[in-house]
């Protein structure tokens, strides 16, 4: 990917040098598998952080000084990059839409981080918060998606970031909003559905940031398509509940299988039309 010569975000917030623990009464094991669910790529960790679950807890900080690698440096440095990139595209196709696209900040944290969706730790993954409109993101996670999910590659890594600015979209045009309200009248298989074409939206919005970011400035090199589509690939529920625990369970089912991941981040890609992306009246997902 071709991302030296790319503007820096000024959205950047690094609380790396933060390390923050907790004691938990309540809730127990239940509370962490369901937020591990909500925030391993995107759904809102709100929808069981902050419904009057039975959990209290104390949240120490304490302040050390971050001495970075110059690996770790360099990928700091390109997630400002393509956190800069996201930023024209989106400001150019809501002004298309006579709309303002609001710029989110993107957190850099190590360990655990607080946000106004709850406390997560570094193992959920990277995840959008809409309560204060940040994407969050420990850079380990790149080691664990190279390595854990043999998902190698930097337009990987753009991918990851490009999903999470999705979520971001879908708060600002109301989307999320009304997920979330209707998923609060249905039962769990239903919800799972409508969290499903959700991630899968977000997918499809990547591709779309990855259309015109191309079309703009010539950001990909041959490999990186096939990149993106394996990291795709490779987070799919049906993939990650196989390696897990040998079987898989479609009706709980909360991103997408590795198939529908794929296609819609495709969709984006190849069409660069937000109207394209409308997993939620799509006949087939």
């Amino acid at each position: 990917m071709r991302w030296q010569a790319g503007r820096r975000s000024r959205n950047i917030e690094d609380r790396r040098g933060l390390r923050l623990s907790r004691k938990t009464a309540g809730g127990g094991i239940g509370v962490l598998v369901l937020t591990l669910i909500a925030l391993y790529f995107g759904v809102d960790p709100g929808v069981f952080l902050n419904q009057g679950t039975q959990t209290s807890s104390n949240v120490s900080t304490q302040v050390r000084s971050y001495n970075a690698s110059p690996v770790e440096e360099e990928l700091a440095d390109f997630i400002s990059v393509v956190l800069a990139d996201t930023e024209d595209v989106w400001h150019d196709l809501f002004a298309r839409m006579d709309k303002t696209y609001e710029e989110p900040t993107l957190v850099l944290f190590s360990g655990a981080v607080q946000s106004a969706c709850g406390f997560a730790q570094a193992a959920m993954g990277p995840f959008y918060c809409p309560g204060d409109r940040k994407v969050y993101i420990d850079l380990g996670f790149y080691r664990d998606l190279k390595d854990r999910y043999h998902a190698p590659g930097d337009f990987a890594q753009a991918y990851v970031i490009a999903h999470e600015i999705g979520h971001h979209v879908q708060t600002l045009l109301g989307i999320s909003k009304k997920v979330h309200a209707l998923r609060g009248r249905l039962n769990e298989t239903e919800a799972n559905k409508l969290s499903v074409m959700q991630e899968l939206q977000a997918d499809c919005l990547a591709g779309t940031w990855a259309y015109h970011a191309h079309k703009s400035r010539q950001i990909l090199e041959q490999g990186d398509v096939e990149e993106a589509l394996n990291a795709a690939s490779s987070i799919g529920d049906d993939r990650l509940q196989k390696q897990s625990r040998g079987f898989v369970t479609p009706d709980s089912f909360t991103h997408g299988s590795s198939a529908q991941r794929v296609r819609w981040f495709r969709r984006g890609l190849e069409t660069g039309d937000i109207a394209q992306c409308n997993t939620f009246r799509a006949e087939t997902l």
